[in-house]
This record gives C-alpha cells, structure tokens and sequence, in this order.
C-alpha cells in the first residue's frame, strides 16, 4: 500500500506523462523547504517550475479576454468505478475503466481523474475564491485538457455531497495509517460531474501542470460560473491532507504575453 501511494506523490504526472513512468516520485509540498519557490530546483525534471513561460495558474482578467469563434466542451461521461487517493497534496478521485471523454477542436481527449484545489488555484478578476475543482482529461500524444471549476462558500455542492461521506472515511483511514490511505467510491455517474459543471460560458489559455514537474502541455479551459461549497464540505477536502498541504493552491504565474480565449454560447451539453 505504501508503494502504491507513493507512486501517486506526482500522480498527474504519472498518469498522463508517459516518460515519467519509470521516475522516482518527486516530494513536494506547499511551503518551507519543498514549497513552490523550490519546485525548479527539487529535480531536473522540474525545471520549467522555476524557468518556463507558460506556466499555471494565472490571475484571468475578463476585460482582456478575446472572444473567440470556440466550440462548447463536448464531453461525453459514463459511469465508471472510482476511487477516492489522499495524495498527500491534495484530494483526487480516480476512475478504473473508460469514464467518457472530452472532445476540443476535433481532438479526443479521456478522461482521467478530478482533484480539488482550495483555496483556488486561479483567479478571476484578481478575485481568489476558496476551492478550484479540477477535471483532468489526456490525449493519446501526451497533451492535457483541463476543465476546472471555481467555489465559493455557501451552500453545499451537490457533487461533493455524492462522497463527501467517503471523504469522512479517507480521514479517518488517513490517521490511522499516518497518511496513506485510498477509499472505494464504487460506480459513480459521471453525468453528475457534468451537470455540476456546465461550461456555457468559459475562458480558455495554454499553461501548465500546477504540480511538478509543472509540464507545458496543457489547454486550460476555466468555466466563468462560480459555484458554491458549504464549509464542511472544503473541511472535509482537508482533513486527510498534510499540514503543509492543507492550503494547497500554488501561487500565481506570469502572463508573458499569452491570449485569454473566452468562449460564451449555448452548451450543446
């Protein structure tokens, strides 16, 4: 089980960066000696945190968006077995079997497993909010697309409500086993992380992995409704995590001279 959750320590990465199959897992954290301001330095691999010119998140200044002749995200979601990964970093629930994909600009890209970020990870109008949920999808070459939605606190979403009692369980398996511990969902309906999420209107730009090793490969498409999380829920999604993960938001990245796509229409979801 250890080794098995180790391998997860770059779980992004790991999944959907072939070559980083065979690597030795990269620790790292959200502060002190292994925080974001040391990510370029922590291996070689990791050289684009500290050097690269496209890198996320980014501050998206809706003023300056381009509005653009962009298609609505066609996603095509199924049931799937899921399992819920206390990474140390952050939260993620990942799917077993085909769960569907996503389809931009002519490109299939699968889908691979969702995370949760709080506080946000992206800003919108210099605006942080309190938790940035992450849907990751991979291309056969390596490219990534990602859908993330923003929260604020209110009201509780309906998406974490469907685990947040699993979530209760993967903290308490976590310090049990200080720290390691992964929880079966069992099948879960896709079509409600769609539903949650509809993408009517939103921002598209190339960036990065916000994780090391902070891979350039990335279509970052940023969904402009603000959806809502109760307290207990963004509780729930940092209670299993370490200290220093608790807040696991990586700072703010440089433009450098990158276009903000917006797309706004009718979803043909």
């Amino acid at each position: 089980m250890a080794a098995r959750v180790a391998f997860f320590v770059v779980s992004i990465a790991l999944l959907l960066i072939n070559t980083y199959g065979g690597a030795k897992p990269i620790s790292f954290s959200y502060s002190g000696a292994t925080g974001p301001d040391k990510w370029g330095s922590l291996s070689p691999t990791c050289s684009q945190c500290s050097k690269g010119k496209s890198q996320s998140p980014i501050n998206i200044v809706t003023n300056q968006a381009v509005l653009k002749d962009l298609k609505p995200l066609k996603r095509d979601y199924h049931p799937a077995n899921a399992t819920l990964i206390n990474n140390h970093f952050n939260i993620e629930m990942m799917f077993s079997e085909n769960g569907g994909e996503l389809i931009l600009d002519n490109k299939k890209y699968k889908f691979m497993q969702m995370h949760w970020h709080s506080p946000s990870e992206h800003h919108i109008d210099g605006i942080r909010y309190d938790a940035e949920l992450h849907l990751v999808h991979a291309a056969d070459d390596g490219t990534l697309a990602v859908v993330s939605a923003l929260y604020k606190l209110g009201t509780a979403d309906p998406l974490l409500a469907a685990i947040q009692r699993k979530l209760g369980e993967l903290a308490v398996k976590n310090s049990v086993i200080n720290g390691a511990a992964e929880i079966g969902v069992g099948m879960f309906d896709l079509n409600l992380i769609k539903h949650d999420t509809p993408s009517h209107e939103y921002y598209r730009y190339h960036g990065s992995l916000t994780t090391p090793p902070c891979s350039e490969t990335v279509i970052w498409n940023v969904l402009a409704k603000v959806r809502s999380i109760s307290k207990e829920q963004l509780e729930a999604l940092r209670a299993p995590l370490n200290s220093e993960c608790k807040h696991n938001a990586r700072p703010l990245q440089q433009l450098n001279g990158r276009r903000i796509e917006l797309y706004r229409g009718t979803s043909l979801e």
